[in-house]
């Protein structure tokens, strides 16, 4: 269905209303205006703000010891700096996708960066252990407000077609590209200054987009605000956040602790519940003819698989590098660069690839150069000569890899009015969330069972080659439930209320 309305700055019609949308279709497109001064600031700020949230999600990863040692975290406790803020991203984001609607994306978005800047702040200045992790619970809470808020601001600012593609696929290049700079910032910033750094870092950076956004942004506000549902609101918050729970226990005590399976459990019935909620309600948080949507279901299926795979492949590589080769934090950190331009060049490409091939070939062609490439590196061994394969191994996946994300990207934004960018933006971030939330504890519980009660770099190697085998299996799955399911989901007149 076309947009409801023209979002301020986008560019020209080139089609009439009827015209079918650029999002769903497999067809080539031509190609499509240039940006506007004005698009182009909007980007900057834009992009510039989701580069920082993911540079803080891993900004802490390497420095975890050095944090736990000096506020006095005991080992078992460590993984709560981690857990902590993905709790919050993750549980938040779908919630927080709706508000965003109801009382408008740009306030949302630059209240969402007040609140990151001022948590950075608290979390550098942090004395004691609670005092840390109230502020990774701040910054999850932000990044849950600020991503669904800032990508819907990119969608409605950039009508479906090759502009939006282009936007999409910078916006998942720096985010894949944010991932690994964290990783190096954080060795750098630790070896040179002090993790407190890790935290001070995003100060400025948040400081300057609140600043300049307010006048650069322009938002529409809805001329009558529903009401909030509430019921649904609670019951998919709680569900994702023992969900998440749940996966993060897992790594820590086992998939068959009891403590596991109530909050699996419990999680999975509250989401139940939520779906149930939302047949009823008269203000559904996700109406029920976008969960039926095939571009919907099926595009966010293709992107938790994304983004499971690749974070946990990182946790896995890590582990290699560390355990196996012996290498120092700050080493594993630059190794993961060339990961970090293989996702620039494929954000790049992203957008090409979905306006030539259509954005369920872009996936499909994403998925299986990263299986490949994730495949490849089952051939490691102990000796430092490996690490070459390693690279150009993750180089070539990390293309393939956000090859998948824009078209994920694309797909699950794609055929839906302006007025409901922050639902399906919501459930796009959603799931990203939860995917790289979930990926390490499934990768983690691979290895153990892999290894038992074995150590050494010979047992570290076997776990990881064997975990390495089910992440590519589980990229060519999505690779191939994108090509299966989004078969000739075409856009026509009144797609967006169908079953697609």
């Amino acid at each position: 269905m076309p947009s409801s309305s023209t979002a301020p700055g986008a560019a020209p019609a080139t089609t009439s209303p009827s015209a079918p949308a650029g999002g769903a279709t497999n067809a080539p497109r031509t190609a499509g205006p240039r940006m506007t001064g004005r698009q182009k600031l909007v980007l900057t700020l834009l992009l510039g703000s989701q580069f920082m949230i993911a540079v803080d999600f891993s900004i802490l990863n390497v420095a975890l010891p050095v944090v736990g040692e000096g506020l006095g975290f005991s080992l078992a406790h460590l993984q709560w700096i981690a857990t902590s803020f993905a709790l919050a991203a993750a549980g938040f984001t779908l919630l927080f996708g709706r508000v965003a609607d109801l009382v408008g994306r740009k306030n949302l978005f630059v209240g969402g960066m007040a609140v990151l800047g001022l948590s950075s702040a608290l979390g550098g200045l942090a004395t004691s252990p609670e005092v840390l992790l109230t502020a990774r619970v701040l910054q999850g809470l932000a990044t849950a407000a600020v991503t669904p808020a800032g990508l819907a601001l990119l969608t409605t600012a950039f009508r479906e077609g090759p502009l939006r593609e282009r936007a999409l696929g910078l916006n998942g290049a720096l985010m894949s590209a944010g991932f690994t700079a964290g990783a190096i910032l954080g060795g750098l910033l630790t070896d040179l200054l002090s993790w407190r750094w890790a935290f001070f870092v995003n100060v400025p950076v948040a400081a300057l987009v609140v600043a300049l956004a307010p006048s650069a942004i322009t938002d529409s506000r809805p001329e009558k605000r529903p009401r909030l549902d509430v019921p649904g609101a609670v019951t998919v918050t709680s569900g994702l956040l023992l969900l998440v729970l749940g996966l993060s226990q897992a790594a820590e005590t086992g998939w068959t602790a009891p403590v596991t399976l109530a909050a699996l459990a419990a999680g999975a019935a509250l989401l139940a519940a939520f779906v149930s909620i939302e047949r009823r309600a008269a203000a559904p948080l996700v109406p029920v003819h976008i969960l039926k949507r095939r571009s919907v279901v099926w595009g966010n299926t293709a992107g938790l698989i994304a983004f499971a795979t690749e974070t946990s492949l990182v946790f896995l590589l890590t582990l290699y590098l560390q355990e196996v080769l012996g290498y120092s934090a700050l080493a594993t950190g630059l190794a993961f660069g060339v990961l970090g331009v293989g996702t620039v060049v494929g954000g790049v490409l992203g957008g090409r690839a979905v306006g030539r091939f259509g954005n369920r070939w872009a996936i499909v062609l994403g998925g299986t150069v990263q299986a490949g490439a994730t495949l490849t590196l089952v051939a490691l061994g102990t000796s430092g000569a490996w690490v070459w394969l390693l690279l150009a191994a993750t180089f070539v996946g990390g293309v393939g890899n956000m090859l998948m994300i824009v078209g994920f990207m694309v797909t699950a934004t794609s055929g839906l009015p302006d007025a409901e960018q922050g639902r399906a933006t919501g459930l796009a971030t959603m799931t990203q969330q939860v995917g790289i939330a979930l990926g390490i504890p499934v990768m983690s519980a691979v290895v153990t069972a892999r290894t038992g009660a074995a150590t050494g770099p010979d047992a570290v190697l076997s776990g990881v080659s064997t975990a390495v085998l089910v992440n590519a299996a589980l990229v060519l799955l999505g690779a191939l439930l994108a090509g299966r399911f989004l078969t000739g989901a075409r856009h026509t007149k009144g797609a967006a209320h169908e079953g697609r």
